[in-house]
């Protein structure tokens, strides 16, 4: 079986001005590259990206729309109006009501909160849910996070019933905005550090100017609040919503970290990090993929009301049991994942041709809404080709897209408009409505207009290489500390993958994992010798031939020690092309 999964890509780099910066900074060399590669050369500007500091933050009052957001809130709350917070069932969507709920109750508001259902009712600001939303809880303003800018209907039956609409989002507006009393979204005009904020980061901004303008006036209700309390929420939103950690986004998740593992003051969260087993410091990884999955696992598979009911409550024992319930329903969404996924991937070989498959369009009865997300980018990362995933229920289907780099869905679907109910999203993710007698014809026009922009393209899938290493020597505990410094890693900021050539393993390769699916090398360069882990490798046969390999450098805690390792990503024999 060959070795070599990915078409390697090195990044291009100014090695003169990587080396000038390395001087100036004391920075090893191969981590000076990867800033310069990533648009960081001035030396004030990888000082500010290595100390990402909150006062750096642009004044919320910028972003469109805050103004008379902020003014309407204000009035409500010295009226006594009932106030909704209407959200969404994702992290994204919970972490944003649960910190504007918080800060508003601290304002003194008559605030209660709304979640959409996500089987019933669909995503975002929906008819169905807000008429759910007037007759629940009665406001007389709603103030929507994490959705509402291209919900026209909802927003007017809104209007008709007497009720204003404050809108904080963060999604792509369509050629038509929801005619809202306000709506702050950085997409429709905002300083260029904000306008990637995740829907909690534009919440974070309106919590911001409510209190920047009650200071400026008679002062805070409540003297004790402090907005830096709920960056933990801020970060938790953030990561889990997979906006690019850079600019504010960073600064704000970074700040959310630092202060969630230094102070952990929030229930909920220290709930979830015992159930997830998570020890030691959170940092981006459990934040995605173990804190947020249990919370998102409410929202896909029935209400999320539990996940927004843990971030807000202050009784630990009380967290402690909705966390296990979340926990438990986080295994259930696993089981049906891998049955859909299994499911998926069958339909997906029958009829796969390379030479003709570009868009790939699944659909079936009874497949779980909820996860179809989720199983599209399983499909995504096998194939290498954009996918959609779609759950049929009575003659309508609601679908989950998933892109690959360089095709941009909301180009695609827009030209196969005429045959959704209904789409929206964004460059890499989206949703759609499809009637069942359109879907063949859909399928038909994603593919082709797939085909348009991938025939021709080499796609199987790149691994990009940051820089190389001289030697493994290189790969050191330095290092590691200013990898660290790039954090928060993921979206936008990816963990730096390093290149070596001419290892030689040492001693037998062992398998290890339950089924033995992992493999486990000790590897020598330069007169010095590293522990690596490939996951997902135990099929390979690695001989005694030198080997050049792609990895990511971490610390392995284990039995109380702390060594470097390396994650291998991908390898070949040395001297490949």
């Amino acid at each position: 079986m060959a070795l070599q999964r990915y078409q390697w890509q090195t990044v291009a780099v100014d090695e003169p001005a990587a080396a000038r910066l390395a001087g100036l900074l004391d920075l090893p060399l191969p981590l000076a590259r990867l800033l310069v590669s990533r648009g960081y050369v001035a030396e004030d500007a990888v000082t500010t990206f290595l100390n990402p500091r909150l006062s750096g933050l642009s004044d919320p009052f910028e972003i469109a729309g805050m103004t008379p957001a902020v003014d309407r809130i204000l009035h409500a709350i010295a009226s006594h109006e009932r106030i909704c917070v209407f959200g969404d069932y994702d992290v994204d969507g919970v972490t944003s009501s649960a910190l504007l709920l918080s800060v508003l109750k601290r304002l003194g508001a008559d605030v209660v909160s709304f979640l959409p259902h996500r089987e019933q009712e669909g995503y975002g600001v929906s008819a169905g849910a807000l008429k759910r939303c007037l007759e629940d809880c009665a406001p007389s303003l709603i103030v929507t996070v994490d959705c509402g800018t291209n919900a026209v209907e909802s927003i007017g039956i809104a209007a008709s019933h007497g009720v204003d609409v404050v809108v904080t989002d963060h999604h792509e507006p369509s050629k038509v905005v929801a005619e809202a009393l306000a709506v702050v979204n950085p997409k429709l005009g905002a300083p260029s550090a904000a306008r990637l904020l995740a829907g909690v980061g534009v919440t974070f901004k309106l919590c911001h100017a409510l209190v920047k303008r009650l200071l400026s006036q008679d002062g805070l209700p409540d003297d004790t609040l402090d907005l830096r309390d709920y960056l933990p929420l801020v970060a938790l939103g953030t990561v889990c919503d997979m906006v690019p950690l850079v600019e504010e986004n960073r600064t704000l998740a970074r700040a959310g970290l630092e202060r969630l593992n230094r102070a952990r003051g929030i229930a909920g969260i220290e709930a979830l990090r015992t159930v997830a087993g998570v020890e030691g410091d959170v940092t981006a990884y459990h934040l995605g993929f173990m804190l947020g999955p249990r919370l998102n696992a409410a929202g896909r598979l029935d209400a999320a009301m539990p996940a927004l009911d843990l971030l807000m409550t202050k009784d630990a024992e009380h967290a402690r049991s909705l966390a296990t319930l979340l926990d438990g329903t986080n295994r259930q969404r696993q089981h049906i994942e891998r049955r859909m996924v299994k499911q998926a991937l069958e339909d997906v070989e029958s009829g796969f041709d390379a030479s003709e498959t570009f868009g790939i369009v699944l659909g079936r009865s009874g497949w779980d809404v909820g996860v179809v997300g989720i199983a599209a980018s399983r499909i995504v990362r096998k194939y290498n080709r954009p996918t959609i995933i779609v759950s049929f229920g009575d003659g309508e289907g609601r679908g989950s897209c998933r892109s690959v780099e360089g095709l941009d869905l909301m180009e695609v679907l827009e030209e196969c408009r005429d045959t959704l109910s209904g789409f929206g999203g964004h460059k890499m993710a989206a949703g759609i409505r499809v009637e069942k007698q359109a879907f063949g014809a859909f399928q038909e026009r994603f593919n082709a207009a797939c085909a348009q922009r991938l025939r021709g393209r080499d796609l199987t899938p790149v691994q990009r290489v940051d820089a190389w290493l001289t030697d493994l020597g290189e790969a050191d505990t330095h290092l590691l500390d200013f990898i660290e410094r790039l954090g928060p890693l993921g979206t936008g900021n990816p963990r730096p993958v390093w290149g070596v050539r001419g290892v030689v393993p040492v001693g037998q390769p062992r398998r290890v994992g339950r089924n033995e699916d992992h493999l486990k090398i000790l590897v020598a360069s330069g007169g010095h010798q590293v522990d690596a882990i490939g996951f997902g490798m135990g099929h390979l046969e690695i001989g005694e031939k030198p080997l050049d390999l792609l990895f990511e450098v971490e610390r392995n805690h284990f039995r109380g020690r702390v060594n470097t390792q390396l994650r291998l990503l991908d390898m070949r024999l040395a001297g490949g092309a």
